[in-house]
């Protein structure tokens, strides 16, 4: 794998730079003032300078919002990855404003403008005080240690000491048993009434 990056200048840097890589080896030694490139950075690492000839433009290190990969061909057919760049050298003009933060909130094409708002998902807003519990009580948990543990359903309604299988079920209402209904007979003949033991026992 090779390490890249993406290298986004101005229109008329680029033009410069593209002239450059056509001229011939013998047209460029004429003038190496014109045809050199020179990219350096300050301590943070961020924040640098882009020169071409005797130009000099702002340059800044951002990162990508996601990762794009790069391939090559030998042979227009069978593509090979090279790498997986995540970090873009953005050169501006002097008087374009510096971008805020360290990572470039659009991608490379159109669909990925913005994003980081538009298409990825939002950090879940968590409070960091419960997770650090958590976190104790799971490395509590790992060595054996027996920890008290609170459990908040949906309702935000705490449950203390209760496991899932000790929970208990509401009742269930039960249907009321209806009395004996005589169905009529077929035919339109009248129902015999159902006679009980007693009646038996009394013949």
């Amino acid at each position: 794998m090779e390490e890249q990056f993406i290298l986004r200048v101005p229109p008329s840097v680029a033009e410069r730079i593209e002239r450059l890589m056509n001229e011939s080896a013998a047209s460029s030694s004429a003038n190496p003032d014109e045809a050199s490139l020179d990219l350096s950075f300050s301590e943070d690492g961020r924040n640098g300078t882009f020169m071409i000839g005797n130009e000099s433009f702002p340059a800044s290190l951002l990162d990508l919002p996601a990762v794009v990969e790069s391939y090559k061909t030998y042979d227009d057919s069978v593509l090979i990855k090279t790498a997986d760049i995540g970090q873009m050298i953005m050169v501006r003009e002097e008087n374009d404003p510096a971008p805020e933060g360290v990572e470039y909130k659009h991608g490379l094409t159109p669909p990925m403008r913005d994003a980081r708002r538009r298409r990825f998902r939002r950090e879940p807003d968590l409070n960091a005080e419960l997770v650090n519990q958590v976190e104790k009580h799971l490395i509590n948990i790992m060595h054996g240690v027996s920890v008290s543990i609170l459990l908040v359903d949906q309702n935000a309604s705490v449950i203390g000491g209760e496991s899932g299988a000790d929970r208990k079920k509401p009742p269930v209402a039960r249907a009321a048993k209806e009395p004996n209904v005589q169905e009529p007979a077929a035919n339109g003949e009248e129902a015999e009434p159902e006679r009980s033991d007693s009646d038996e026992s009394d013949s």
